[in-house]
This record gives C-alpha cells, sequence and structure tokens, in this order.
C-alpha cells in the first residue's frame, strides 16, 4: 500500500497562485462589479415582480437574453472562485484566511438570491400565459438555448415570498443555515481520537479512523475503533445537535413561508423527478430489504458470528489483506475506463496526472469524499481519502465519473450545466459500476471474488437499506422540528430506530451507528434537503444504463455521453425516457435492482 506521504495533494495554482494573489484579489473584485452591475441591469430594465410588463414581446425577449448572459457570466466566475477557496477549506480546517475568504465570498454572493428571485418572479408575470412561455422559447438564440431553464424558472416562481422577503432571506441564511453548516463542518473535521494501532499510540483524525473502523482484518480492532469513534461523537453531540436544529429549522421556515407542502416537496423539485417517482423507487426499494438481509446473515456467518454488528457491516471478505498502491489504482481506473471509452480514460489519466486529487487522509481534511468543477479552468478537483482499499480504489472511480460528467458539458453556460443531484451521479455510478465489473472477470479466485462482491454489496447496500434509514431520519426530523427542538438523545433514538426498521434481523440491533447523524455532512446542507435519495435513484439509474450498455456495447457511448451532456436541460423522467425508461413505473427500478440480485446470489455460493 502507498505510504500516506507519498499521496498527493490537489494543485490548485492553476487556478489561482494564491489567496491573497493579485489575480485571485482582481478576480474577486471582479465578481463584485458583476454582481453589482447585474443588479443594476435589473433596475433599469424594472425586472422584479411588481415592475413593468414589456411592452412587446421581442422587448422582453432582449431584456431576459441579456439576463442570461450576465447572469451566466457571474455564475461561472462565482463558482470557479467557491471551488478554489474550498479547495482550502474542505483539506485544512485550521486555514483561518480560507476560512475568512469563504466568508466573503459567501457575503458578496448574497445579492445573487435578490436578483434570481426579481427575474424568476417577473419572468413568472410576463409568461404567465403557457402559449406565451412557448413561443418565447421557440425563438432563435439563447432563448432557445436555455428553454428549459426558463420553463423551469416560470414553473418555480410560484414559490417565492416577495422579494423584501427574500432577500431578507439569504442574508439570514449566511448567519442561520450556512453558518450551522460551516460549523459542523469545522467541528467534525478537527475531532481527533488517541487510538493505538499496530502497537503504536497516535492522534488519529475522525476520518482515518472510520476506514479503520470499516476496513481492519481483525474484528477486536474494528470494535475498539468503533467505540473510540462513538466516545468521539459523544463528546461533540451537543454542538452537532444544535446545528442540526439550526439547519432544518431554517430551511422548514422558509419553505413554510414559500408556500412549500414539506421538504419532501423542496427535494423533489431540485431533484426534478416528482412524487410518484419517488413512491415508486422507494417501494422498490424496501422489497429488496429481505435480500440484503440475507446478505448480512450470510456475512455474519462466513465471519462466524450469529450476527453481524456495526463495525463489521464493511469488514473485508475474501481476499482481504489485497491492497492497491496509488499507482496501481491509477493504472487499474484508466485501463478499464479504456474499454468503455478513449475520451473517458484520457479524462481520467489527465485527472491523475494534472493534480486534480486530493488523496490522503490528514488532520483537519474533511472525511469522505467528492468532486468540484472549476468552470474557468473546464476541470474539476477531487478529494479523497485514499487507505489502498478496493473500496477506496472504487471511490475514485466514482468520483471520476463525476469529473468526466464536467468534461461532457464542456462549452454550455452555467445555466445549462445546472444537473440535479438525481442525474448528477448518473456517471459516477457507471464509472464505478465499469470498474467493479472489471475487477470481478479479473479476479484470481474465488477468495478475490468475494472480496470484490463485498465492496460492491457493502456499497449497495449502504445505497438502499442505510439511506432508506436516513430519508426516515430526515423525515421524522423535519416534522418534529417544526413543533420543537430536538436533543442529541432524539437524534439518537430516531437514528437507532430508522436503522433498526431498515436493517431489520440483518444486523444486531444492540451495535447500531447511534450518531450517524453527527457526522453525515449531507444533513446539515440548508440548501439540499433530503440529499440521501438521489444517492439511490444514481445507483439504480446507473445500473439501468449500465445494462443497456452491455446490450449495445460501442453504439451505447455516443447516446450516453449526449446524456450526460443533456442533463441541465430535462427532468429526469425526459431524460430516460430516452432509453425506453419510465421512471414511475416499479418495474424500472426492480430491473436495476435484480442486477444486484445476482450478486447477492453469486455472494452466497461462493465456498472461500
Amino acid at each position: 500500500m502507498t505510504a500516506p506521504s507519498a499521496l498527493p495533494h490537489w494543485k490548485l495554482d492553476n487556478i489561482y497562485p494564491g489567496l491573497e494573489s493579485p489575480e485571485f484579489e482582481s478576480a474577486f473584485h471582479s465578481l463584485k462589479d458583476k454582481i453589482e452591475a447585474l443588479g443594476k441591469f435589473l433596475d433599469v430594465e424594472k425586472i422584479s415582480r411588481s415592475g413593468a410588463i414589456p411592452v412587446s414581446e421581442d422587448e422582453a425577449a432582449r431584456q431576459v437574453a441579456a439576463y442570461i448572459s450576465q447572469a451566466n457570466e457571474v455564475a461561472r466566475l462565482y463558482s470557479t472562485l467557491s471551488s478554489y477557496i474550498n479547495g482550502f477549506v474542505t483539506t485544512d480546517s485550521y486555514n483561518t484566511l480560507a476560512q475568512r475568504r469563504l466568508s466573503e465570498l459567501q457575503l458578496a454572493g448574497v445579492p445573487l438570491q435578490s436578483h434570481e428571485v426579481r427575474f424568476r418572479g417577473w419572468l413568472g408575470q410576463v409568461l404567465k400565459e403557457p402559449a406565451a412561455l412557448e413561443r418565447f422559447v421557440k425563438r432563435d438564440g439563447s432563448l432557445k438555448e436555455h428553454a428549459f431553464n426558463l420553463r423551469e424558472s416560470v414553473e418555480q416562481s410560484r414559490y417565492l415570498m416577495s422579494e423584501p422577503e427574500e432577500a431578507l432571506a439569504a442574508e439570514w441564511m449566511l448567519s442561520g443555515g450556512s453558518a450551522w453548516e460551516k460549523l459542523q463542518g469545522t467541528v467534525t473535521s478537527q475531532v481527533a481520537v488517541p487510538f493505538e494501532l499496530d502497537g503504536k499510540l497516535e492522534e488519529m483524525p475522525v476520518a482515518a479512523l472510520q476506514n479503520v473502523v470499516r476496513f481492519h482484518p481483525k474484528e477486536a480492532v474494528r470494535r475498539a475503533a468503533f467505540e473510540a469513534e462513538i466516545k468521539a461523537w459523544q463528546s461533540v453531540r451537543e454542538p452537532l445537535a444544535g446545528c442540526l436544529n439550526g439547519v432544518k429549522g431554517a430551511a422548514d421556515t422558509l419553505d413554510q413561508h414559500r408556500g412549500r407542502q414539506d421538504a419532501v416537496h423542496t427535494a423533489l423539485d431540485k431533484a426534478r423527478i416528482d412524487r410518484e417517482t419517488l413512491e415508486a423507487m422507494m417501494g422498490v426499494m424496501r422489497e429488496s430489504f429481505p435480500m440484503f438481509r440475507r446478505y448480512f446473515r450470510h456475512k455474519a456467518r462466513l465471519l462466524g458470528k450469529e450476527s453481524l454488528a456495526w463495525w463489521d457491516v464493511f469488514a473485508p471478505m475474501g481476499q482481504s489483506d489485497r491492497k492497491f498502491s496509488y499507482d496501481e489504482a491509477r493504472k487499474f481506473i484508466v485501463t478499464q475506463f479504456g474499454t468503455f471509452s478513449p475520451r473517458l480514460a484520457g479524462l481520467a489519466e489527465r485527472a491523475f496526472s494534472e493534480g486534480w486529487i486530493d488523496a490522503e487522509p490528514r488532520k483537519g481534511k474533511q472525511g469522505g469524499a467528492f468532486c468540484m468543477e472549476v468552470p474557468a479552468r473546464e476541470e474539476s478537483r477531487i478529494l479523497a481519502n485514499f487507505d489502498g482499499s478496493l473500496d477506496q480504489l472504487l471511490t475514485l472511480a466514482h468520483e471520476l465519473g463525476h469529473a468526466f460528467h464536467n468534461e461532457c458539458q464542456t462549452g454550455l453556460t452555467m445555466m445549462q450545466r445546472e444537473t440535479p443531484m438525481t442525474l448528477a451521479e448518473t456517471a459516477s455510478t457507471f464509472c464505478e459500476t465499469l470498474v467493479t465489473d472489471a475487477a470481478l472477470r479479473a479476479a484470481s479466485g474465488p477468495a478475490e471474488e468475494l472480496s470484490i462482491l463485498e465492496s460492491f454489496l457493502v456499497g449497495a447496500s449502504q445505497v438502499i437499506v442505510d439511506i432508506s434509514s436516513r430519508f426516515l431520519f430526515e423525515k421524522e426530523v423535519f416534522e418534529r422540528r417544526r413543533r420543537a427542538e430536538l436533543s442529541a438523545d432524539d437524534f439518537c433514538e430516531i437514528m437507532t430506530r430508522c436503522q433498526k426498521e431498515t436493517y431489520g434481523d440483518g444486523l444486531d440491533q444492540a451495535h447500531l451507528h447511534t450518531y450517524m447523524w453527527a457526522w453525515k455532512p449531507h444533513y446539515y446542507s440548508p440548501y439540499l434537503p433530503f440529499y440521501n435519495f438521489p444517492y439511490a435513484f444514481g445507483l439504480l439509474f446507473g445500473l439501468g444504463l449500465y445494462a443497456e450498455f452491455q446490450k449495445r456495447g460501442e453504439s451505447f457511448v455516443p447516446d450516453y455521453e449526449g446524456l450526460l451532456r443533456s442533463t441541465g436541460f430535462g427532468t429526469a423522467s425526459e431524460l430516460a425516457g430516452r432509453f425506453g425508461m419510465d421512471l414511475r413505473r416499479p418495474d424500472f427500478w426492480r430491473g436495476s435492482i435484480k442486477i444486484i440480485e445476482s450478486r447477492v446470489e453469486r455472494y452466497l455460493a461462493i465456498k472461500p
């Protein structure tokens, strides 16, 4: 396995030379000027919900086209600055300069929400009649190119408060929901635990400790690490409970004032799906629980236990001593991506060779993994916590899938790139499945095959079973938070009960993860409620597309790349329809579950 010191940190200086460099300062001032100019444009053109209705459709077209151009330019620069600053914040929470810069950027961006509200409210008045909207989006130029965005803006204009209220909400969220989110990230990234590993006592970041819980081959070590992790979360549970109450309270308050039915309603619109689709998918996920419980019980038997404790859920199976150096992981991923398309392999090679990946786990760095785009450079940056395991190799493949999605959208405007979480997981899931299948084909024997299947199934179980528990948890938290604040004990009780409901007898119910709510950053996003179910959508949708690739071979590639390029141009159902997929029918989701079931059956049949 690669020594931690050899793992790369990502390259940021080709974006800007530094957080205090003249280039960064110039870009930051330019952003402020562009935001101010956009506001003046709205004032001069009297674009607001109570503003003047254009005298003609041609006049309205001119105004909308001008707004689209300026808003895209602002969004491109803001996103680039945000990714650059977060490149420091997410890898070193002790960097006070980066924290200050992030705060300054967020403050500078506050007017953007007000600008969008003004434009959206005005557009909803100008294009109130369906016929007017349809005539409008058929025009040439940027109006036609942004037809879906305009339709969506008109639709969402009904869920706006007054312009002064929306402006106040944007400012308030900096010291409300967003501040709580930032505090959770800071607190959790700085938690470190004294832990003895291989005879050496060290102060271990909690993200590194969680890797021990998941992947260490010895149960005694996994259990000790799990118990140390739980104690760590107990030590910070009160501030984290305060953060969660603040985030959910802020989001729910705004939802009520905007006329939203509930937080799920908000999440559905952001995901560009309807309740019928969500219910069909979640229903099939519940149907699959008995299958996953069979997998859990079989794994317990392979470990010589009656039931699986939480610290066993990720326990390595089969050839558990297999480790990949970082270079081995790179070579394997690039090679397997090449079996799909040269473009995908080239993107991955570029990410590895040009310093797009930050792979080393270290104190002050966020746990988990993510990919963020750098629009001004048409590049991506990938955060990972690589430890040499197959799971982390697959995580790299997953995040590189996001980078490929960004690559497929090169040249599009920022509005055209706006992809809902449901579709944002398409390429990542597809790439992870591609590499998993390659690993299975290359397995040297039953022990290695078992290990690879284990890696896939533990991931699938997290996305289907655990995410179901997280959905139930978040739904109840929103419902109860509307009535009163919840204590840390309340959060622990709800989390445990939801895990029991979904995992059932698949796990030892005396040893569940009571503090899952404390460290999962998804719960703390004030703008993305129910961040969880899009991952299930992405897995099942991605598996469905992968099955299509297996049928069609090379002819599938251009259609797939076209789909990735178009994820900002339609709803999930519209885009799935290109492949004959009806997302409102349980049969579609069952087809994807069958792919997982076939792997469960193979897992059960292997004699290690």
